[in-house]
């Protein structure tokens, strides 16, 4: 998925700023893949990928802690044999900021077999 999100790099968010509100979330789902769903009160981003086996599930895995280091930010991730979930949101401002977006449409353009 090609998108305006995907073509930024992430900015450090050391606190200070208001995390967005859910309209603003919203609007910015708009440019992420269908898989992604906000949590309560948009406070997050969370998505999940199902694979045929542990290797392909952990070569996705290994791409997004790529982007997350490329980025300098990262999700918490929940893995297992056939899947993976993944939780993005800023803590330093406890919800969501442009950061989160940003490495979504990065995860989204991820190949996955």
């Amino acid at each position: 998925m090609t998108c305006e999100l995907g073509g930024k790099h992430c900015v450090p968010c050391e606190g200070g700023i208001p995390p967005l509100t859910p309209e603003q979330a919203t609007s910015l789902m708009q440019q992420l893949d269908s898989k992604w769903n906000l949590i309560q009160d948009a406070s997050g981003l969370r998505a999940e990928w199902k694979f045929r086996d542990f290797y392909r599930t952990m070569s996705f895995v290994n791409a997004i802690a790529h982007v997350a280091n490329t980025e300098d930010h990262h999700p918490d991730l929940e893995i297992g044999y056939d899947y993976c979930r993944v939780v993005l949101t800023t803590h330093a401002i406890q919800g969501l900021s442009e950061n989160d977006f940003i490495c979504a449409a990065k995860i989204d353009a991820l190949p996955r077999t």
